[in-house]
C-alpha cells in the first residue's frame, strides 16, 4: 500500500493493529482515506475481509468506501475477484436488519418493517382511544418515543414530568410497543434498539455476532445515539478492536439523536485506547480555516481540542457582508454569483448558499430564478415518503407476504375500487373472529354475508391484481422492473394520478418518482444479470431495504445548491454563501429562549458547532453575510449580528456593507437578457 499518500497522522491509524483506536478527523482532514486504507491494512496483514464490518450513516458513503476500498487494494495487487470483498460496509440501520433477518427465529418468526408514515398512522390509531386523544399532535408524540428509542430508554422507564406531551408519550408508548408486537414488526429505531436488547439478553447469539465481525470500523462516530453506542459496546465488547472516525466540533444532529458525549466518552467506554488527531486540512484555504478555528476554539464543552491547518496557498480573505435587508443580501449573493462566474469562470455547481432555516430559502430562490441562476434545493420530501411510491411499494410487500396487514389495509381500496371503511371494518372482524389473516378474509369474501356486493367485486378485483402480479416476480423471464410497471399498469396508476394531482405538471412529477422506483428495479436486475451481486436477500428483503438503502440520484446538472447548515454536511464547494449570521438565526432562537431548560448551554454549543460546518464547507471563497433588519409581524426589527460572527478577529476578515438598489452593471444586464432569451427560445 503506497504510503506517500498518507501523512504521519493518518498513518498512525492506518498501522494501528488491535485495541480501541478513536481518530479524531477535523473537517477535511482526509478522514474516508484513513478509514479505507486502514481496512486494506488489515486485510493486507492477512485479516480474512468477511471478518470486518464497517458502519456508516448513509449508503451513499458505505458504497463509496467500499469502492475506495477495492481501489487501494487492487492498487497493491490484493484483490482480483470480479465480485469484490465480502466485507460488511453498510449503514447502522441495514446492519441492524441484516441481524434480525437472521435472527428472525430467534425472534418468532417474519417480521414486517414499519416505515414514518405506519409509525404515524400506528400513533393516531392508538390516540383515538385516548381521552382527548384527538387534540394531541402524533408526530410530536413519535418524535418523543423514537427519542426515547435513540437514547436506549424503554417505554416503562419514562420519567415523571410536568409537559402535557411527556406524559401523553408515557402513556402512549407502551401501548405503541404491544402495537408493533402485534403487527409483528419493527420500526426504524428498533432496527438498532432491537438488536442491541436482543444481544443484552441473549449471550449465545452475541457470541455469534462477536465472533464473525473480529475488527469494527466507524464512520462520523459524532453522530451515534446511545442505542448505537450500546450496540457497539456489545459487538466489540470481547475482541475491544473498535476503530471510530469522527469529529466532535461537526456533531450537529443533537435534534435526531446524536449524542456528542459518545465521542467525548470514548476513553471510558473503550478504556486503554489511543486518540490520533487529523489536522492538515486538504480543503480550505488558509484564510477561511484561520477563521474556522477562531470560531470553535471558543467551544466550552470541548475535550479534544484540533486547530486545523493547511500546505494549501492562495484563497482570498473572508468577507463579512452587511446589507441593510435581507432582499438586499438576497441580491448580493446573486449578483455575486454572476460576477463570479463571468470573471473568474465559476460554475454555478461549484457554488452554495447556505442558511440556518428552511424559511429563508423562499427569498434566495426568487432571486435567482430572476437573475437565470440554474439552482436546486436540497432537503424536501424523502423519496419513500412519497404517497404515490409508497402506494406501490406497498401492493409488492402485499404479493410477497399476504400476512403483511399493514401494506394490504394502505391500498385495499387504492385505486378505489368499492371497499370502504366500514367494509374493511367488517372483513377485519370476520378475521378476528375467525382466526383468519386480514388477506384471508379478502380471498373468503363470498363467505361474509354482511359484505356488499360492491367491495365483493373490490375484493375480486383486489386478488387477482395480487396474484398476476405475484406470477410476475416468480417467473425467471420476468425482469423485476417490468413486473413492477406491469403492476403500475394494472391498478391504473398514471391515470388515477392525473385525477387526483390538480394539473398535469404534479401529475408527471409524481409519475416521475414511480419511473425512479422502476428504474431502481432495474438497476439490480442489471446487476443480477451481470453477476455483480448475489440473490442473497431475495426481492422480498431488496424491498425491505429500500427504505434504508435508497439515495436519491443526483442532478447532474450545472446548478448552485441551496441548503441548510444541517443539510450540508459532508459537501464541499469552491465558493460559499453564509447567510443570516445573526442572533435569532444561528444561533436559532430556540437556542435563546430565556425560559429554556439546563439544556441550553450545549444548545449554544451545538449552533456554534453548526456555523463551523458552514464555514468549513468552503474551499477558496466564504462570504458571511447578514442583514440589519428583518420583517417581524409586518415591522422592520433591527437584528444584532451573531455572537459567533463577533467572535471573529478582525484582523481575519474583510467588511463591506452593500445597498439596497445599487446598479447592475451593463454586463451583468446584458448577460441575464442573454440568459432570459435563451429561454425563451428552448421553449
Amino acid at each position: 500500500m503506497a504510503q506517500a499518500l498518507l501523512n504521519p497522522a493518518q498513518n498512525q491509524a492506518v498501522e494501528h493493529q488491535t485495541g480501541p483506536l478513536l481518530v479524531l478527523a477535523g473537517a477535511g482532514s482526509g478522514k474516508t482515506r484513513v478509514i479505507t486504507h486502514r481496512i486494506a491494512r488489515l486485510i493486507e496483514r492477512g485479516v480474512p475481509a468477511q471478518s470486518i464490518i464497517a458502519l456508516t450513516f448513509t449508503n451513499k458513503a458505505a458504497a463509496e468506501m467500499r469502492e475506495r476500498v477495492t481501489t487501494v487494494l487492487r492498487e497493491a495487487g490484493g484483490d482480483k475477484r470480479r465480485g469484490g470483498l465480502p466485507i460488511t460496509i453498510c449503514t447502522f440501520h441495514a446492519f441492524g436488519l441484516q441481524v434480525l433477518t437472521k435472527e428472525r427465529q430467534a425472534l418468532g418468526g417474519a417480521f414486517t418493517i414499519f416505515d414514518q408514515g405506519d409509525a404515524l398512522g400506528a400513533i393516531k390509531e392508538l390516540l383515538r382511544h385516548v381521552k382527548r386523544g384527538k387534540n394531541y399532535d402524533a408526530q410530536a408524540i413519535l418524535a418523543r418515543i423514537s427519542a426515547a428509542k435513540n437514547a436506549f430508554v424503554g417505554a416503562d422507564d419514562l420519567p415523571d414530568s410536568d409537559d402535557e406531551y411527556d406524559e401523553i408519550t408515557k402513556l402512549i408508548y407502551p401501548r405503541y410497543r404491544s402495537a408493533l408486537k402485534q403487527f409483528r414488526a419493527f420500526d426504524f429505531d428498533d432496527l438498532v434498539c432491537e438488536v442491541a436488547r436482543m444481544w443484552g439478553e441473549r449471550g449465545d447469539l452475541l457470541s455469534r455476532w462477536q465472533e464473525r465481525f473480529r475488527f469494527v470500523l466507524v464512520d462520523e462516530y459524532q453522530d451515534t445515539n446511545r442505542a448505537q453506542l450500546h450496540m457497539l459496546k456489545l459487538l466489540a465488547g470481547e475482541h475491544r478492536n473498535i476503530c471510530v472516525v469522527g469529529d466532535d466540533d461537526q456533531s450537529i444532529y443533537a435534534w435526531r439523536g446524536a449524542d456528542v458525549r459518545n465521542i467525548l466518552e470514548f476513553e471510558e467506554h473503550f478504556p486503554g485506547g489511543t486518540v490520533v488527531k487529523l489536522e492538515q486540512n486538504y480543503r480550505s484555504c488558509a484564510q477561511i480555516l484561520d477563521v474556522a478555528n477562531a470560531v470553535i476554539s471558543k467551544r466550552n464543552d470541548a475535550k479534544y481540542r484540533k486547530t486545523l491547518f493547511t500546505m494549501r496557498l492562495g484563497g482570498q480573505p473572508v468577507e463579512v457582508i452587511v446589507a441593510p435587508t435581507p432582499d438586499v443580501e438576497a441580491n448580493f449573493v446573486a449578483h455575486e454569483m454572476r460576477r463570479l462566474m463571468r470573471d473568474e469562470a465559476v460554475r454555478p455547481k461549484q457554488m452554495a448558499v447556505l442558511y440556518r432555516s428552511n424559511s429563508q430559502a423562499k427569498l434566495i430562490e426568487e432571486v435567482l430564478r430572476g437573475e437565470a441562476i440554474p439552482h436546486r434545493v436540497i432537503g424536501g420530501q424523502q423519496f419513500f415518503e412519497r404517497k404515490e411510491v409508497k402506494d406501490l411499494l406497498s401492493y409488492l410487500k402485499l404479493t410477497i407476504n399476504p400476512n403483511d396487514e399493514i401494506s394490504l389495509r394502505r391500498i385495499i381500496n387504492y385505486p378505489a375500487r368499492g371497499i370502504g371503511e366500514t367494509s374493511v371494518e367488517r372483513l377485519a372482524l370476520h378475521a378476528l373472529a375467525r382466526g383468519w389473516t386480514l388477506w384471508q378474509a379478502v380471498e373468503r369474501v363470498d363467505a361474509i354475508d354482511e359484505i356488499p356486493n360492491a367491495a365483493r367485486e373490490g375484493c375480486h378485483q383486489l386478488e387477482k391484481i395480487v396474484m398476476q402480479t405475484r406470477r410476475d416476480l416468480e417467473s425467471a423471464q420476468t425482469p423485476a422492473n417490468e413486473a413492477v410497471r406491469s403492476l403500475a399498469e394494472r391498478i391504473q396508476l398514471r391515470s388515477d394520478l392525473e385525477a387526483s394531482s390538480g394539473s398535469l405538471q404534479v401529475a408527471a412529477r409524481r409519475w416521475g418518482n414511480i419511473e425512479g422506483l422502476i428504474r431502481t428495479f432495474a438497476r439490480r436486475d442489471e446487476r443480477l444479470a451481470a453477476g455483480k451481486e448475489a440473490e442473497t436477500r431475495g426481492l422480498a428483503g431488496f424491498i425491505q431495504a429500500l427504505t434504508l438503502n435508497f439515495d436519491e440520484e443526483e442532478t447532474a446538472s450545472d446548478a448552485a445548491t441551496l441548503s441548510t447548515l444541517h443539510g450540508a454536511k459532508g459537501l464541499e464547494f469552491k465558493v460559499v454563501f453564509l447567510i443570516g449570521c445573526e442572533e435569532g438565526l444561528l444561533p436559532h432562537s430556540r437556542t435563546l429562549d430565556t425560559r429554556a431548560t439546563d439544556a441550553a448551554p450545549q444548545d449554544i454549543e451545538e449552533e456554534r458547532r453548526l456555523f463551523y460546518v458552514g464555514i468549513t464547507r468552503a474551499q477558496s471563497r466564504l462570504y458571511l453575510s447578514r442583514a440589519k433588519t428583518r420583517a417581524s409581524r409586518g415591522k422592520a426589527v433591527a437584528r444584532t449580528p451573531s455572537r459567533f460572527l463577533m467572535e471573529i478577529p478582525a484582523n481575519l476578515i474583510e467588511e463591506r456593507e452593500v445597498k439596497a438598489g445599487a446598479a447592475m452593471s451593463s454586463e451583468s444586464l446584458e448577460e441575464q437578457a442573454n440568459a432570459l432569451l435563451a429561454a425563451l427560445n428552448a421553449l
